[in-house]
């Protein structure tokens, strides 16, 4: 049943808001050149990397400079790339990652290996299930770039404060996960996102 709305959830979506898609390509092409998209290697159910597909919104190489993005500030983000972050319109080609079977709509947000290898063996049950585009700890988190420019060690005040919290929201959506907390979830993102 999960599987069923997941791939016609995300096929919907792709095509209802292709128009969308193409014009952000566009953009993202006079803005800043080629590519448009952005994959990252992230850490999916039990513990299989899988490349994470997002529109590019910094400049190329920029993974090189660090993993965490530091709102506002992060001179790496291009102008195109600040609209499509604070509206979260990056996210929306990982719809691709929903129907190859990658993710799910709602589950723990996949992590990159680096901070996958700092989970404990009870933070690790979660990957236990497919990760998703959002969860409760994306609507925890929906403002995750401003609380990290705020930090004077943006690094560290994810690993030690922001990372546990989140995995601690994972564990809760484990113990909790039903097609009604999944529709709520879907629900409460769009109202943030919108909001």
């Amino acid at each position: 049943m999960k599987r069923l709305f997941d791939i016609v959830s995300a096929a919907g979506v792709l095509v209802v808001f292709a128009p969308l898609l193409i014009f952000i390509s566009i953009w993202i092409i006079i803005d800043s050149g080629f590519p448009i998209f952005y994959k990252q290697q992230r850490i999916g159910k039990n513990l299989k990397p899988f490349g994470l597909f997002k529109f590019r919104t910094m400049v190329t190489n920029a993974e090189k400079q660090g993993k965490i993005t530091v709102g506002r500030r992060d001179p790496r983000v291009t102008k195109v790339g600040y609209y499509l972050r604070k509206y979260k319109l990056d996210e929306l080609p990982q719809l691709i990652n929903i129907l190859i079977g990658d993710m799910s709509v709602v589950g723990p947000r996949p992590e990159v290996q680096e901070y996958v290898k700092l989970y404990n063996k009870e933070q690790l049950k979660v990957l236990s299930v497919k990760p998703g585009l959002t969860d409760y700890a994306s609507l925890a988190y929906i403002n995750e770039n401003e609380v990290l420019e705020k930090s004077s060690n943006p690094q560290k005040t994810y690993i030690e404060e922001i990372m546990p919290e989140k995995l601690a929201l994972n564990q809760k959506y484990i113990q909790e996960k039903s097609f009604f907390t999944d529709l709520n979830i879907i629900i409460k993102t769009l109202l943030k996102i919108i909001a």
